[in-house]
């Protein structure tokens, strides 16, 4: 059987395609498929998360194995009639590390298998794919878009860290004590006046 997986960039603009793949090929081949869809270049490390209804993830595959141990579940073990086990099914693909694309996969319909065909295989194409990694939907500026870095996230805030304000930074200033500054300045030079003497 083929399944028929409506891939849908997540941008502000309805950009998608139709994706149709053997249920008994992997996730991995459409990883591939949707990498050829979309024109996207390079072999940057990609993710599925398989999700529940309610956008819940029930689980990660990676692209390449990235467990401590070295046994963990990669694309290439899981067919796709278990990640798609029925139409409404849905999954995340995340493709890139510092240009981050993001896509819904949905499981839209499981149709008889064309002879002939080389699956996987783009049978609809809505909308122009963006030749960059595009803003999260809903984001007025880039500057709005998280990062995968965290350090860079919007999350990240001198003030929060460092209990900000520059009031704490004046209460500090009152506390200081002028002369204990002076009396080492003295000391300095009554120990210099004591060697031109010797």
């Amino acid at each position: 059987m083929v399944y028929k997986i409506r891939v849908i960039l997540d941008t502000k603009e309805d950009i998608f395609r139709d994706v149709e793949i053997k249920g008994k090929q992997t996730l991995w081949n459409l990883h591939l498929g949707i990498k050829s869809a979309f024109n996207l270049s390079g072999d940057e490390l990609s993710t599925f998360n398989l999700l529940e209804q309610d956008g819940t993830v029930v689980k990660s595959v990676p692209l390449e194995d990235m467990s401590d141990d070295g046994d963990g579940e990669i694309m290439s073990d899981v067919y796709i009639d278990e990640a798609f086990e029925s139409a409404g099914d849905k999954a995340q693909f995340q493709y890139g590390f510092l240009d981050l694309w993001e896509f819904f996969c949905e499981l839209i319909e499981v149709v008889d298998e064309t002879k002939g065909v080389n699956y996987p295989i783009t049978t609809y194409r809505f909308g122009n794919a963006p030749l960059k990694a595009p803003v999260k939907s809903g984001s007025a500026s880039p500057k709005n878009k998280k990062s995968t870095m965290p350090l860079m996230d919007d999350d990240f805030s001198f003030d929060d860290d460092f209990g900000g304000g520059s009031a704490n930074f004046a209460d500090e200033d009152d506390d200081f004590d002028d002369e204990e500054e002076d009396d080492y300045n003295d000391d300095v030079f009554d120990d210099e006046d004591d060697d031109n003497e010797r």
